[in-house]
């Protein structure tokens, strides 16, 4: 691309619309004229889209409801199963993104989504086989492979079906998916983790004789080959804010092309980039360590712990996310270019409060009561920061931008927030029961550095996004 004049387009893959040309590193915002899709089919796509990453997070987070059996059976210490719980699927799910990102946008969106599906549930299946400490570890890399496929894509498809304003709610409603998974795994995988642990060890064909814990590795991943089909009843929708050069044609951007946009705003990219990892961070050390809290400090079963914990990550996960969307939405339609950037301060605030507080208590009912609002604030900015990642990049590189945005959210959110609190215990604190205040600490630091990042964004990200979506850009 260079320096040369550019074009905005919305196409599929035909003869462009075109509405303005562009000096480089200038914006417009969308085309009116362009064919609008359905709203309820808009939503659909959503729906079967939060339905997919729902399943992702069954698959993750029963892993965490389990980590007294595998402590036991592979002999392992706390900061081996924080690897296992975040690093070991974040490791191939982070580099196996950035070439996914940009398959998804060069070609279709679709069929990568369904493939990852069907690999991320066979690889769940293979950890009810794995018999030692490195081959469970490589099978969850293998979850992680799977998983690579989803968010990139689907960003990229709810931002085509969606305008700038509507678009905060839309992907909060998709990133639901991160707390009904997690509530779904914690509340049933806690049952089904207390049932089959009085069972006798199973005979299975092929598999020969396993601990019953493994089976529910195989509960979890089987019907997500299911889900992968209804992936194909999802169409690809228009592309819009496709760059183009100064003959009309879609721009080809090679890698190097990605990282020249990325660093035309790379201080409203890094800014979100490394916030949302401190937010990551304090997510993941709480929802891979709570289960094992209850149990340790206050002797609740597998069962107890997650169905309580279900309870309150579903419900007030959920109806985080949807404020925090709304309010992103309604910030956007004033006019408050940097509105998905201050959900995310007020997240910082509520989070470090009530979640901090709720890991310290020695009374099981206190620590519930704090978790709630906590999960509430907690939940607010994943979806809105997501999107505002969206709306300042055009469409034909928003797959590997997201890939690039979830390469370091991975790396450091999901690789570190399991093993810190881990490590806390095992080195500083020396006790597995004073894995509640490691957790603590580690959402206190995590919480303290959001509320320097975001807040250093706003002026950046308002610039970006004024660019692009400003209505005067389009008579640049």
């Amino acid at each position: 691309m260079g320096n040369n004049v550019g074009v905005l387009a919305a196409t599929r893959f035909g003869p462009p619309m075109t509405f303005a040309i562009l000096k480089a590193g200038a914006s417009v915002a969308p085309a009116p004229a362009a064919p609008k899709p359905s709203l309820g089919y808009a939503w659909y796509v959503v729906f079967v889209l939060m339905l997919c990453y729902t399943l992702s997070f069954v698959d993750r987070q029963i892993l965490s409801l389990l980590v007294g059996p595998i402590k036991r059976d592979l002999m392992i210490s706390d900061t081996q199963m924080g690897l296992l719980l975040g690093f070991a699927f974040a490791v191939f799910y982070t580099f196996a993104g950035l070439p996914i990102g940009r398959l998804v946008d060069t070609y279709g969106r679709r069929n990568p989504i369904a493939i990852g599906i069907f690999l991320w549930s066979i690889m769940t299946a293979v950890c009810s086989v794995a018999r030692s400490y490195w081959t469970l570890f490589l099978a969850r890399v293998g979850v992680g492979v799977g998983e690579a496929t989803l968010s990139p894509a689907a960003f990229s498809l709810i931002s085509d079906y969606f305008p700038a304003e509507k678009l905060g709610l839309a992907i909060s409603v998709y990133t639901m998916g991160i707390f009904i998974g997690s509530g779904v795994a914690l509340a049933m995988g806690g049952s089904i983790v207390d049932t089959v642990m009085h069972m006798p060890a199973l005979h299975l064909p092929v598999l020969g004789t396993i601990a019953t814990w493994r089976l529910s590795f195989l509960l979890v991943g089987i019907p997500g080959l299911l889900v992968a089909l209804l992936v194909y009843t999802v169409r690809e929708p228009l592309r819009k804010n496709v760059l183009r050069d100064a003959a009309g044609r879609a721009a080809h951007l090679n890698t190097r092309d990605v990282f020249m946009q990325i660093g035309r705003r790379w201080q409203s990219f890094w800014g979100m980039a490394i916030g949302q990892v401190f937010q990551s961070l304090a997510s993941y050390a709480f929802l891979s360590w709570a289960p094992t809290f209850f149990q340790r400090m206050h002797g609740w079963t597998a069962g107890q712990a997650g169905r309580a914990l279900g309870v309150l990550v579903l419900s007030c996960g959920c109806l985080g996310m949807y404020v925090g969307g709304l309010l992103c939405d309604r910030w956007l339609r004033k006019g408050v270019a940097e509105g998905p950037l201050k959900v995310a301060t007020i997240s910082a605030v509520g989070s470090c409060v009530f979640l901090g507080l709720a890991m310290v208590m020695h009374d099981a009912r206190v620590s519930l009561i704090l978790i709630a609002p906590g999960l509430f604030f907690q939940a607010m900015p994943i979806g809105t920061v997501y999107a505002a990642v969206q709306l300042i990049f055009p469409n034909q590189i928003r797959g590997q931008v997201s890939a690039l945005f979830m390469f370091t959210l991975n790396l450091g959110g999901i690789g570190l927030g399991p093993l810190i609190p881990g490590v806390l215990n095992d080195h500083v604190f020396r006790n597995e029961r004073m894995i509640g205040p490691s957790v603590s600490i580690t959402v206190a630091l995590a919480c303290a550095c959001m509320l320097v990042l975001f807040p250093l964004t706003y002026s950046h990200y308002r610039r970006d996004y004024r660019a692009l979506n400003s209505p005067a850009a389009e008579h640049s």
